[in-house]
């Protein structure tokens, strides 16, 4: 019988971090992403959570590097982020304030609103 995962939804960002991030990083220290690859994307999502009452997803390609700069760009600030519209502009994505946006390796799409 398969075990079904369920991915976790997490009520901020600051609490996504503290207990779905930091506690990956530090079980595997070598991890550059949070599937513990090296390279490829992926279509995973490895959690949600909620940010200006939308729901958003973060895929397992996203860098723990970037998210570490937003959590720690949170601690200084209510908006740590810019939302932006997808290429497609289909739909919206996270960036963080005062990043480059080519190569962000920081993979946040909006899932849902409250």
């Amino acid at each position: 019988m398969s075990t079904i995962n369920t991915i976790p939804t997490f009520e901020n960002f600051t609490e996504f971090y503290q207990k779905a991030v930091e506690p990956l990083k530090q079980e595997n220290i070598a991890y550059i992403r949070l599937d513990g690859k090296l390279k490829g994307g992926t279509r995973n999502i490895f959690a949600y959570f909620w940010y200006n009452d939308k729901k958003w997803s973060v895929s397992a390609d996203t860098f723990i590097d970037r998210l570490k700069i937003a959590f720690e760009l949170a601690q200084k600030t209510a908006e740590p982020f810019v939302i932006k519209a997808t290429r497609d502009h289909k739909g919206e994505s996270l960036s963080i304030k005062g990043q480059p946006i080519r190569n962000n390796k920081f993979s946040v799409y909006k899932v849902g609103e409250r």
